[in-house]
C-alpha cells in the first residue's frame, strides 16, 4: 500500500515522527502538502472532502491508508507499528507501546509551551517574558522527568529499546526527541543528557539503521527551523 501523508510542508513538526516510521519501515508514501497543489488538497481534506463518513480530521498530521483516514500522531503509530514491524501484535504490548507514544505527545505540547506559553495565536515576540520563564521550568524540571521516565523504561525493558530487544515506532520518537532538544537548547542539552545515558544510547542506534541514516541525509528530511516545534532562541537555552 501507498500511504498519504498530509502535514504542514516546510517543518518537521507533528509529521516528523509518522515520517519516520514510514522512512524507517521503507514504506512508500507520498507527502501530499510538498507536492504541487498539495496544499489546496490538505485543506479540502480537512473540510470533509474526500476523506467520507463526515470524520474530517481536525488538523495534520493524518493520514491515507486505502479508504483509511487516520489523524494524530499516536493513533497513526498504532496503526502503522505491527504492519511494519515497529510494534508488536500483541494486545497488551501494544497498548503499553501506545501509553508510551501518547507521553510523547504531552512532552511534545510541552516543548511548543517554550515558545508559545500564553497562546497559538500569538507570536513568539508578543510573549517573550512568558516564554523565558516556562523555558527555565521546562528545563529544570520537565525535561528531566520526562526523559528521566524513558531513561527508566529502558532499562526496565532489559533494553536497549523501550521494549527490550526489539525497536519500535517509540524509539524512533526518541531520537527525534533528542535531535529536537539538542537543536533547541544547545547548551542545555549537554547537561540533561548526561543523566539519561539509556535515552542518548536509543538515539545513537537509531541514527545508525539504514533507512533513517539515508533518510536524514537527504532533501527529503526538512531542516529543523523556527515554524516548527523545536525552535532555537538563544535567550531561552539556559
Amino acid at each position: 500500500m501507498r500511504y498519504q501523508l498530509y502535514y504542514w510542508p516546510g517543518l518537521q513538526g507533528r509529521g516528523e515522527f509518522v515520517r519516520l516510521a514510514l522512512e524507517d519501515a521503507g514504506a512508500g508514501y507520498d507527502d501530499v502538502a510538498r507536492e504541487s497543489g498539495g496544499m489546496a488538497k490538505m485543506m479540502a481534506a480537512m473540510k470533509g472532502e474526500g476523506v467520507g463518513e463526515g470524520r474530517p480530521p481536525f488538523a495534520p498530521p493524518f493520514l491515507k491508508a486505502g479508504k483509511l483516514v487516520i489523524a494524530q500522531v499516536a493513533n497513526i503509530l498504532f496503526y502503522l507499528g505491527p504492519r511494519h514491524g515497529l510494534a508488536p501484535k500483541d494486545d497488551g504490548a501494544r497498548l503499553w507501546l501506545n501509553a508510551l507514544q501518547l507521553t510523547v505527545t504531552d512532552f511534545v505540547q510541552e516543548v511548543h509551551g517554550t515558545h508559545h506559553p500564553i497562546a497559538t495565536g500569538l507570536y513568539y515576540a508578543d510573549q517573550k517574558t512568558e516564554a523565558k520563564q516556562y523555558t527555565a521550568h521546562f528545563l529544570k524540571d520537565r525535561v528531566p522527568k520526562f526523559l528521566g521516565y524513558f531513561d527508566r523504561v529502558i532499562g526496565e525493558s532489559g533494553g536497549p529499546y523501550v521494549l527490550g530487544r526489539r525497536i519500535s515506532y517509540t524509539d524512533l520518537s526518541l531520537f527525534q526527541i533528542v535531535e529536537g532538544l539538542r537543536y533547541a537548547f544547545p547548551n542545555a542539552a549537554k547537561r540533561f543528557e548526561k543523566k539519561v545515558p539509556r535515552v542518548i544510547a536509543v538515539r545513537d542506534r537509531v541514527a545508525e539503521r539504514d533507512r533513517l541514516k539515508a533518510y536524514c541525509a537527504s532533501g527529503r528530511r526538512v531542516p529543523f527551523n523556527e515554524d516548527g516545534i523545536f525552535r532555537h532562541y538563544p535567550e531561552l537555552d539556559g
